[in-house]
Formats: C-alpha cells, structure tokens, sequence
C-alpha cells in the first residue's frame, strides 16, 4: 500500500532556494502511470529554478516540484494503459504534448507548441513519485542502470544535437564543454566522425572532457588558437560540423570562422538575450543553422538506448552523487562550475 505523502523538493517561495517539502503522492488518471523515483539528474535548468533569476520568475509557478531527470520504476497503472507493467524499470519524456497541433498530428511531437515540461510547468521528479502520462514513459533494459537512466533526457539534448547531421567520417567542432557538450563529443566519436574538437574557457571543463572521451581534442580558446588546431589535425579547410553548446555568442562566432565553406551548425547553446550576428560571414559561407529544442519524440530515445547497448559510455560524466538529503551539496557542486552531472539518490 503507497504512502499517502512522499517527500519533495519545492521551490516554495520566489527566492533563491529550494526546500524538502512533504507533498501529496500524485493521483493518477486512466492514461497515467505512478513512478517510484530512484535517482534524478540536477539539470542546468533546475540550476536557473534555484537561483531564481529573471527567466525562472517569468516562466515557473510557485510552489511547484521541480527537476526533470529521472529513472525509477513503475507502481501503479491508469486503467487504460497498456503494454507496460507494475516493477518495470523506466525513465520518461519531460515534455508534456498536446495531440491537436499541426506538428503533433504529423508525429512532430517535439515540436509542438503547447510543451509544457514536468518540474516546470508540471510537478516534477523531484520527488519519491511522480506522475506521468503512459505515453512519455520510457522502458529502461536491465543493461542501462538508474544513474544512466537519470541523465537520458540531457544525453538525448546531445544526441539529437549530433545526429542532426551526418557525422560519419567527418571533422566535428563542438563549443562548450559542459556535461551536454561532453556527451554530444561520445556521440560524435561513437557515429565514427574522424577528428573531435572541443572548446571551452574551464580547463577542469575540459579535462573531464578528456577523461570521458576517447581521442577527443580539447581546446582552451584563452590559450589555443583554433587554427592552429585545424592545422595540427591536417584539416584542408576547417571543420564540416559544428555543434553549438555553450550559448556563448564569441563561442558561435569562432565557430562560424572554423567551418568549411557549406557547413552545417546545430544550435542547442542558448545566448543571454540578443546578440549581435554577422550574417554576412553565414551567407557567404553558405552555412546551414539548424535550432534544436528537446528530444525528437521517440526517435532520439530509441536511438540513445541503442548506442548505449553498443558501446557509448557516459558514465564518467556522472561526477557526483548524493543522497536526496544532502540535496543543497548537489546543487553546490553543479553551481561549482567544476562537477559533470550530479545525481541524487532517493531510495
């Protein structure tokens, strides 16, 4: 028989912080199941929630449960639900479609515009359940564990990044070496592009980068001319495919000088509100920008268990791991500046 109550972390009051609450376990509807948690992911956007600054003001209602990266497993199941069971092993998709879109109904559901996201704006996994719509529940095989299960949804932000275009063989630039950044550089290593790059201001960034990939170039642009990297590597004209992580404008404009001409951008780094582009250096380089949100819903899933079975190995950008009661360390570390991912734990 569940508990009645469950323990929770909450931004309970429009400051910085948030507080371990003791909040009602989710009801559930028919198309819903309940999911026991065992581990989340602390997510730069929940870094945003604690701080409380402008953009978690203007978009999180309070008190609200948040975080959104999770893997736990199933205990109670709508009645109309089929095809999973009670004790399966999951995580989920946080974002939460609507069916009636253009988009939806053409089976783009990431790119729906009613998304509204669990420990967003939805009570989120941040807690010992939660609740979440059949569809969004993701099977986890007994071969990917909890704390790989807990950071899918960030390692899917770098998959569908890196498989926006074909990397087989190619030269691949990757700017901003946080943990996303650092997964999409696996990503690239393990769909067999030739030389991987990565940039960033942090050398303890960059030498986590080092010890998670194999053969990956890192480079610190405070002492590193990207040049002389491309020279180095014996590349003719640059980079074919740049993969923009680190929202940093100088980032995308160096980015955009070390491609080759025709090359090909995914964009999942977010600038701090507008900035100045020379579109010029673009067009007559006729580069092609390509703006990612999310994960495609589901083939991004499916694609990242299936490189997981195959060999891709993140695990060692998990540097952290906490207990849920030690929550306040965990977000220390992530806020530090000097951690990959960091997990709780909440069994």
């Amino acid at each position: 028989m569940r508990p009645n109550t469950m323990k929770a972390l909450e931004k309970s009051k429009p400051e910085e912080g948030l507080w371990m609450v003791q909040a009602p376990v989710p009801e559930i509807g028919p198309d819903e199941v309940l999911i026991r948690i065992n581990k989340t992911g602390i997510c730069g956007t929940d870094i945003h929630i604690w701080n409380w600054d402008d953009w978690a003001a203007a978009t999180v209602p309070v008190p609200m449960i948040t975080g959104h990266e999770f893997a736990g497993e199933i205990v109670e199941i709508g009645r109309n639900v089929t095809g999973l069971e009670i004790g399966q092993r999951c995580s989920g998709e946080g974002h939460l479609i609507g069916t009636e879109s253009r988009q939806s109904r053409a089976g783009k559901f990431h790119l729906d515009p009613g998304t509204r996201g669990i420990g967003v704006n939805e009570q989120g996994a941040f807690a010992q359940f939660l609740k979440l719509p059949a569809f969004n529940v993701i099977p986890l095989p007994d071969d990917v564990p909890d704390e790989i299960g807990a950071i899918l949804d960030p390692l899917g932000n770098a998959v569908h990044t890196a498989l926006s275009f074909d990397l087989l063989g190619e030269d691949v630039l990757i700017t901003g070496a946080g943990p996303i950044g650092i997964m999409a550089a696996a990503v690239a290593r393990h769909a067999g592009a030739r030389n991987v790059v990565i940039t960033d201001i942090n050398a303890d960034r960059l030498k986590l980068a080092e010890h998670v990939v194999q053969s990956v170039r890192t480079v610190d642009v405070t002492i590193e001319e990207l040049s002389d990297v491309i020279t180095e590597l014996g590349m003719k004209e640059g980079f074919d495919v740049g993969l923009e992580m680190s929202g940093s404008q100088a980032a995308l404009d160096q980015m955009v000088e070390a491609l080759v001409m025709g090359g090909k951008i995914a964009l999942l780094g977010i600038p701090p509100g507008q900035s100045p582009v020379d579109w010029s250096r673009i067009v007559f380089k006729a580069i092609t920008i390509k703006g990612v949100y999310g994960r495609e819903m589901f083939e991004t899933w499916y694609k990242m268990i299936a490189m997981l079975q195959n060999g891709l190995d993140v695990s060692r950008v998990i540097t952290h791991q906490f207990g849920v009661d030690d929550f306040a360390e965990g977000f220390a570390a992530m806020k530090s500046g000097l951690s990959g991912k960091v997990v709780l734990d909440w069994t």
